[in-house]
């Protein structure tokens, strides 16, 4: 629960101080953008066009310009580079979004509301998160990111992002684009159980590293009556399952390991 509110925390100050078109620059624009291109030195060359569905712009002078896929940079520089070619002497050229497209995304796993949302602008995993309301408390260390690529999208990528890395360590290079028609899984935290002669009894999230003592000193520590020495750990391996007897207190759990505080009788 601390790295959920310190989860919120965080992603409420990112996306407060963070205007929707801080990675404008690294945008690609699409069929239905709308941009705003203008000449310096030339008003009447000033143009407000939306993106056709063939990726095309019609601007004067040059007329039909391809610019599906480009940044916006690229886009002020190739409509220089055609109107430099016997219309304006070193033209500047300058390009902004006015209108960002709708683009269609998928979230579902441990989100509170998953579902399909339409976005506008550049959006990121964290942005597209806080949009779907945040992270459950079950929520996992992975989110893994399903993109279609090749012509005609028959080819799928496969990202998988470390979340734990991203909001514990800040490492916010990790906190990708989301793109049109990816689908976002945010997996289901890993869990252990302890049952028996504790203090609270239950089925905890798990992470690497969790100890058979730490694990029950997750679960309210041992009862007065516990059998302190003769703790159990059940775990199947290959779909069978094993008990391991009097185990150390030392000894690493795995995932749905279940542990058992027997009832001491002396």
């Amino acid at each position: 629960m601390k790295t959920f509110r310190l989860f919120l925390i965080f992603l409420t100050l990112l996306i407060g101080s963070q205007p929707i078109l801080a990675d404008e620059a690294d945008y690609r624009v699409g069929d239905g953008d709308v941009l705003k291109v203008t000449v310096y030195g030339h008003p009447d060359l000033t143009t407000t066009v939306r993106v056709s569905g063939g990726g095309t712009i019609t601007f004067p002078l040059v007329g039909l310009l391809e610019v599906k896929g480009l940044t916006v940079d690229q886009v002020a520089e190739k409509v220089g580079t055609s109107l430099s070619d016997g219309y304006i002497v070193n033209p500047q050229v300058s390009v902004f979004i006015e209108e960002f497209r709708s683009k269609r995304v998928t979230i579902i796993g441990q989100v509170e509301h998953p579902g399909l949302y339409e976005l506008s602008g550049s959006t990121t995993l964290l942005e597209l998160i806080s949009k779907a309301g945040g992270l459950t408390k079950d929520f996992g260390n992975n989110a893994t990111i399903h993109r279609k690529n090749g012509a005609g999208g028959e080819q799928e990528e496969i990202i998988t992002i470390d979340l734990k890395n991203v909001l514990q360590n800040g490492a916010m290079a990790l906190d990708v684009p989301i793109l049109d028609g990816d689908s976002v899984v945010v997996a289901k935290a890993a869990t252990f159980y302890v049952t028996g002669e504790v203090k609270k009894a239950d089925a905890y999230k798990y992470e690497e590293g969790t100890t058979v003592i730490k694990a029950i000193t997750m679960a309210g520590g041992f009862t007065n009556i516990a059998a302190r020495g003769k703790v159990k750990v059940y775990r199947k391996i290959n779909g069978k399952e094993h008990v391991a007897e009097k185990v150390s207190m030392d000894m690493p759990i795995l995932p749905d390991d279940v542990i058992v505080v027997p009832e001491s009788f002396f």
